[in-house]
């Protein structure tokens, strides 16, 4: 039994490894994947596993659902069973089927919507807190935002969130702005902040750069509707909180923040540069 070990190590694919997570598939089912592609021929599991750098029990569990999805086959020799990469576009029809298969889906979930509605407010009215985990769960509560009835207050450090989701945001900020909910932020002093800054009439927002030396800090937090949203980039963490008492508390805070931030906002460089002229 091989040790389960980085397979960034032994793979070395990581722009592809990293590629294939953002269609869907998680860090060891793109290992195996890449690694059946390279070996262009049928392979056991024990020659797969090893060369991915993962544990050879796991594999197999891990191959079955790639045969699953249709991108690889299986075969079985004299009591051996071997897997063989499909063709590289057997993925796009993965996930046009995918996409399809979610599509009807959503519609069956809009049919049995009112019911499952009367049913949710019958529940208590204590507060709801939802933890969602790594990347996906961090663009998970990202799109509860675009929920919003209403405008979006924000504390946010937008030079964090680019390092993590970097290919996420930039659509991000356009479709919020096309469902029209605005946003008021106050922003960390970053490069990244002021160019935000620069474009807040693109984006449908309204911000203020304040020094690190009056608030530093990494996690953003949205108060929107009844509603916090909160992502915690260094433990890669989402978590909403469902409150009408708690989200009223903190709109108020942030209201109080905002008047404050209106005294220590940092100057923006482009009136900077026309001072210099």
């Amino acid at each position: 039994m091989y040790t389960n070990c980085n397979s960034d190590e032994i793979f070395p694919h990581s722009s592809m490894m990293e590629q294939l997570q953002k269609l869907g598939l998680n860090s060891k089912e793109a290992a195996l994947y890449l690694v059946s592609l390279e070996m262009g021929e049928a392979s056991p599991v024990s020659t797969l596993a090893k060369k991915a750098g993962i544990n050879r029990t796991t594999s197999y569990d891990i191959l079955e659902s790639l045969v699953q999805r249709g991108l690889l086959v299986s075969s079985e020799h004299k009591g051996f069973r071997s897997y063989r990469a499909q063709p590289p576009e057997k993925l796009i029809t993965y996930l046009k089927e995918e996409a399809d298969r979610f599509l009807r889906l959503s519609h069956e979930a809009k049919s049995i919507l009112p019911e499952l509605t009367t049913h949710y407010h019958a529940l208590s009215d204590r507060p709801r807190v939802y933890f969602y985990e790594g990347e996906e769960g961090l663009v998970r509560v990202y799109e509860e935002t675009l929920t919003s009835k209403e405008e979006i207050r924000a504390f946010a450090n937008a030079e964090v969130n680019q390092d993590i989701l970097g290919w996420y945001f930039p659509r991000y900020y356009e479709r919020r702005a096309e469902k029209k909910i605005p946003i008021r932020g106050i922003l960390m002093d970053t490069p990244v902040d002021r160019d935000l800054h620069e474009k807040d009439a693109l984006h449908l927002r309204t911000s203020r750069i304040i020094p690190k030396s009056k608030l530093d800090f990494t996690p953003e937090v949205n108060f929107f509707d009844d509603k916090i949203m909160i992502a915690d980039w260094k433990e890669k963490l989402g978590i909403i909180i469902e409150s009408k008492e708690i989200t009223h508390l903190f709109k108020q805070v942030f209201e109080l923040a905002w008047e404050a931030a209106e005294k220590y906002q940092v100057e923006e460089p482009s009136k900077k540069k026309k001072k210099k002229v």
